[in-house]
């Protein structure tokens, strides 16, 4: 019998058996990881850069990326690292230290996803007062609420769930350190404590799901009041990339957590750790991208100030 004074390492679940499909693997998150670095640094860049764009949306829409990026980034690379070095390994450190990453960074992407929407509903409902109520110091205030809620949750659920004993071995039925997992291993009723914070979690995350949704009832209800269509067009295009993103993130993080016993395999438990650890972080980008004219021109003003700074360089090179 082990506990976690004993414990020096986890052992994760792998992608595959064979050596064959464990490099296809390492190739497949590669791609993807790569992807979504490459998707939401285009989304950073305009913004960051282009003053047309340092509006409330795009300053929300900054920080999503970024924790997007942050995201993909906890849990991705190590699962890499093993696919293409044929390990399981992560040291009990590393194992707290993607923990406590990860439930900070999901926690703080679904409170500013709450945020989003509450920007949403004041611009398409409230649009004479947009600029009152979402300035740039209440702007900042709820950024900073979002970041400051996710520390204050993860420093919670950390603590409790690694001063908890484990006596169930240091095998872990997943890709990267999650807490459902690890309480498995726990052998003391102190876990109940971890459940009972866990609960306590939905709670609060169906507090923040009935508010988006509310949010969104006045938002389509004031859209479809909206005389003009190009006036139902545009405020269309700004709601309802943020509804697919909420939609998306929602329906695999429940599903993850809420799913019933029965349901529940090691392979099944793989497959929707992906879709809501992986996917969003890759597919956000796009979804934001995709009907985005401002970002899009934006994007493209950057890469030609860009590629007639390169030619400058070359041209001054060449002349000396």
């Amino acid at each position: 019998m082990s506990n976690s004074s004993s414990i020096t390492e986890f052992l994760l679940l792998p992608f595959a058996d064979t050596r064959e499909l464990q490099l296809l693997h390492f190739a497949l998150f590669l791609g993807i990881y790569l992807a979504a670095l490459l998707g939401n640094g285009l989304i950073l860049t305009p913004i960051a850069c282009d003053h047309h764009l340092h509006t409330p949306m795009y300053f929300f829409l900054l920080n999503l990326a970024l924790l997007d990026l942050g995201c993909i980034s906890t849990t991705l690379p190590k699962a890499m690292a093993n696919s293409l070095w044929d390990t399981r390994a992560i040291s009990y450190q590393g194992c707290a230290a993607q923990v406590f990453l990860f439930i900070f960074l999901m926690s703080a992407e679904y409170s500013l996803l709450t945020v989003m929407s509450y920007d949403c509903y004041v611009a398409i409902c409230k649009p004479l007062h947009y600029g009152t109520i979402l300035g740039s110091r209440a702007c900042a205030k709820m950024a900073a609420a979002a970041w400051g809620s996710g520390v204050l949750y993860t420093l919670l659920h950390t603590a409790n769930t690694f001063s908890l004993p484990l006596c169930g071995g240091n095998t872990l039925d997943q890709f990267f350190c999650e807490i459902p997992k690890i309480l498995k291993l726990s052998c003391s009723d102190s876990y109940l404590r971890e459940i009972g914070l866990l609960t306590f979690s939905v709670f609060v995350l169906w507090g923040c799901f009935v508010f988006i949704l509310l949010s969104y009832v006045q938002i389509f209800r004031a859209v479809l009041r909206m005389p003009s269509k190009q006036g139902r067009y545009k405020a269309f295009s700004t709601s309802l990339p943020h509804l697919a993103v909420v939609s998306l993130f929602l329906s695999t993080a429940f599903f993850a957590y809420l799913k019933p016993p029965s349901l529940s395999s090691p392979s099944l438990d793989l497959v929707v750790a992906v879709l809501y650890s992986v996917v969003p972080p890759a597919v956000n980008p796009l979804i934001y991208s995709m009907r985005n004219q401002e970002l899009k021109d934006a994007l493209r003003k950057v890469m030609s100030g860009c590629t007639l700074e390169v030619m400058h360089c070359l041209s001054s090179a060449k002349h000396s």
